[in-house]
């Protein structure tokens, strides 16, 4: 069949089967680009949406009609109605421009992408009880945490931003002018410095003062949990923050799709995937014939190698403007996107042949996770991934309290990436136990650092920035199934990265 069929027809081919009443406990969303805009399709019906804003309906009815960042706020609205049945009830921000960020890249964007339904529950394909990925609002909402010099004092704001806006108000609050966050074309970054939130950005009232700022990324932490958990007193380190800056209750919207490697890589460079390349945690690249897997222990050291060479890294706009003495400038901890930073723990795995070596080969590196001061649930060491993450973030601890041993020589910028959380809320999905137990054992170790610091005179003279590269919604085990026997059934060659990413062959 597929012999016959153009790439347009072979697509529309692809899309009419991905749609199909059927498959719509499933599928939420087909999207792709056509004559320059974004389409969304499923069940409902399809429509082309434009970046300023206006909807086309296709066919049907508009499966998309709710596009606020705001949406299911307060939190308690979000509790009441967890994981909408169909889209029409869901909300989808910054889609136009989302989507078209995914689908810019020439040789690794897919033909389509196919969004899971919020509890499509789908173990035997990599699924677990919670889940990001998505296009819509929770699983793309990350909390934005902002405190201490150079921030306005105004607690809870009714307000939202972009994951793309991280790395240049990180960029500028380091002493980044703002006439050069432009990419290494020299081309403006798709985000924005959060001026409306900042104050003594330029000129600088102490010109001498040294400035440090720490950014700190809980990966997957849960924005509405978050925010509840630090009021309710059960995250005394992120309340600390808020008694010093502000927390936007709409956080801070993901790039599409709503996975780690795709985000890490927008907020330290201010740009979609569309420009910095790392379209998602596994996709294939047609100009080299293969398939990228950065979101892996095996290459998360190598991550870096497959940004766009247009790129420019918040580390390497640091570099630009600090001057180079025999301290590190800036530090990238736990962190895969790592390029340009003078100190990196990416680095460090590089040099020593990587993960597995430096883990293995060499002996293993990492702290006993039993003997963690910050485990309070020793059960949840059997899920082995959390394993691992209380591992790899007592691990991230030390490295911070040793790069702030002297506050002299401490860096400008720090980035401090934490894994746990992302363990916890798959392992146990949004608001569960090991979700919350997660999110308190971060916070411990936010609370270790804060005290270091208080110790040391400097708590005072830091900027924070606290976010995460996604949210998350609860799976529900009875919604199970699959797309690909449909796929297989077409006789279209194709192959599915993720899944989600449908390349036409």
């Amino acid at each position: 069949m597929s012999a016959a069929l153009s790439p347009a027809e072979s697509r529309s081919h692809v899309v009419a089967a991905l749609t199909a009443p059927e498959l719509a406990a499933v599928v939420d969303l087909v999207l792709w680009v056509q004559d320059g805009a974004a389409m969304a399709a499923n069940h409902l019906g399809c429509v082309r949406l434009h970046p300023d804003g206006r909807h086309e309906v296709v066919a049907g009815v508009d499966p998309v009609p709710d596009t606020s960042p705001m949406a299911f706020l307060p939190y308690e609205r979000e509790l009441e109605a967890p994981g909408p049945l169909v889209s029409t009830d869901n909300a989808y921000p910054y889609a136009a421009q989302r989507i078209l960020s995914l689908f810019a890249d020439p040789d690794r964007s897919p033909d389509l992408a196919v969004v899971h339904t919020p509890r499509h529950h789908f173990p035997d394909e990599g699924g677990h009880a919670g889940e990001h990925g998505s296009l819509d609002v929770i699983q793309s909402r990350a909390p934005l945490v902002l405190s201490g010099p150079g921030v306005q004092r105004l607690g809870l704001v009714e307000d939202h931003a972009r994951l793309v806006d991280v790395g240049p108000t990180l960029a500028v609050l380091a002493g980044v002018p703002e006439s050069d966050l432009v990419d290494a074309a020299g081309a403006p970054l798709d985000g924005r410095v959060l001026t409306a939130y900042l104050d003594d950005l330029e000129p600088d009232p102490e010109p001498d003062r040294p400035r440090r700022v720490v950014g700190i990324l809980w990966d997957g932490a849960h924005c509405g949990e978050l925010l509840a958990m630090a009021q309710a007193g059960e995250l005394p380190g992120v309340a600390r923050l808020l008694e010093r800056g502000l927390a936007l209750t709409g956080g801070a919207v993901a790039e599409f799709p709503s996975v780690t490697l795709t985000n890490h890589t927008s907020i330290l460079t201010g740009v979609g995937p569309g420009r910095h390349g790392v379209l998602g945690n596994v996709f294939y690249d047609r100009s080299t014939g293969e398939q990228v897997v950065p979101n892996d222990a095996a290459t998360w050291h190598r991550s870096a190698e497959w940004l766009r060479p247009s790129v420019r890294t918040v580390f390497e706009m640091v570099n630009d403007h600090v001057a180079q003495a025999d301290s590190p400038r800036t530090a990238s901890v736990d962190e895969a996107i790592d390029r340009g930073a003078d100190y990196g723990t990416m680095a460090l795995l590089r040099q020593a042949g990587g993960f597995e070596a430096a883990t293995t080969g060499l002996g293993d590196l990492l702290p006993d996770p039993a003997a963690s001061p910050f485990l309070a649930r020793p059960e949840h060491l059997e899920d082995s991934y959390f394993h691992w993450g209380v591992q790899v973030d007592d691990l991230g601890l030390q490295q911070v309290l040793q790069l702030w041993e002297d506050p002299a020589t401490a860096p400008t910028l720090t980035w401090w990436a934490n894994v746990v959380t992302d363990a916890g809320h798959h392992g146990g999905g949004p608001r569960s136990e090991m979700a919350r137990d997660s999110l308190r054992q971060s916070d411990a170790r936010l609370v270790a650092f804060l005290d270091h610091l208080e110790g040391l005179g400097v708590l005072d003279e830091v900027t924070f920035l606290l976010t995460a590269d996604h949210g998350f919604e609860a799976a529900d085990p009875a919604v199970t199934g699959s797309w690909t026997p449909v796929l297989e059934s077409l006789g279209v060659p194709y192959r599915d990265e993720g899944p989600g990413f449908v390349y036409l062959l």
